[in-house]
């Protein structure tokens, strides 16, 4: 099936392959990229490299059919992953690695590196773009608004999980770990039931529960939106201290992510419930 390569999609997956095997080829050939933020970039790089590389071939060869689950969501899903992974890599890469003033070889290759990335997350948008459900079309819910916020609002948990530190010691931030855990534990099941067709065995109105979802996932964001900065500074400033890995700073990225994730459930609430109701 050429239609797999010669499409607007096809054309868009070609670019990324390309684009984030150079990227992490550049930086490989650095031998810069230890520590938890090099290997996470390296992983993105690679494991988007290797899924969608697996994803034109498996339609190329039209040997999706076979496999046990809804293509056009596992794609769609796939595709708005990908895009936040290489984002967040293109944005995490330079700020821990290139230095300024940026004179040296390895710096240069490190930029053209970054250029890539963020080129690569170009095509993954263009690819979400494209593939993204018309209005009114419900035949892959991933690919609709709401679908793809929820690939979102998962990764967004991820991210906030990856920095919690320090929040046993008050009660009030250990119920916004409990409202980051239960929402993305949900939104993931959703996306899994929904990748491997299995919502339609769930005896009831599927879209009736996820706007009531919706709401109470909200609702919990926005008390976790107000406990976790009042529990988190208590009028306290910035430590002189302060690192990289400073518990100061993971807070207030956890503050931000949290607003994220806050605006991402309330628009997921108004789409759904547009769906449902109109």
């Amino acid at each position: 099936n050429l239609h797999a390569l010669t499409s607007w999609v096809g054309i868009a997956r070609l670019f990324a392959v390309v684009l984030s095997c150079l990227t992490f080829s550049l930086v490989a050939s650095t031998g810069n990229f230890r520590g938890p933020f090099g290997t996470w970039c390296m992983f993105t790089w690679c494991f988007c490299f290797i899924v969608t590389l697996l994803v034109l071939l498996l339609e190329l060869l039209e040997l999706y059919p076979m496999l046990p689950l809804s293509w056009d969501d596992f794609t769609s899903a796939f595709s708005m992953l990908a895009a936040l992974m290489v984002f967040t890599s293109s944005v995490v890469f330079p700020a821990s690695f290139i230095s300024s003033p940026c004179t040296s070889n390895m710096c240069a290759r490190q930029a053209v590196a970054t250029t890539t990335s963020c080129l690569c997350f170009l095509a993954y948008a263009v690819e979400v773009g494209l593939t993204r459900a018309k209005p009114g079309d419900i035949s892959s819910f991933l690919s609709t608004v709401p679908g793809l916020l929820k690939v979102f609002e998962a990764y967004v948990a991820c991210l906030i999980f990856s920095l919690l530190d320090e929040y046993s010691k008050e009660s009030g931030l250990m119920w916004c770990v409990a409202v980051y855990s239960i929402c993305f534990i949900f939104t993931l099941l959703i996306i899994i039931f929904t990748i491997g067709r299995c919502l339609a065995y769930i005896p009831c109105q599927l879209d009736k529960v996820l706007v009531g979802y919706n709401f109470l996932a909200l609702l919990m964001y926005i008390t976790a939106t107000v406990l976790w900065p009042l529990y988190s500074f208590k009028g306290k400033s910035r430590p002189n201290s302060c690192g990289r890995n400073c518990s100061w700073d993971k807070h207030l990225g956890i503050t931000f992510l949290t607003i994220f994730n806050l605006i991402a459930y309330l628009v997921d609430l108004v789409y759904s419930s547009r769906m449902v109701f109109i």
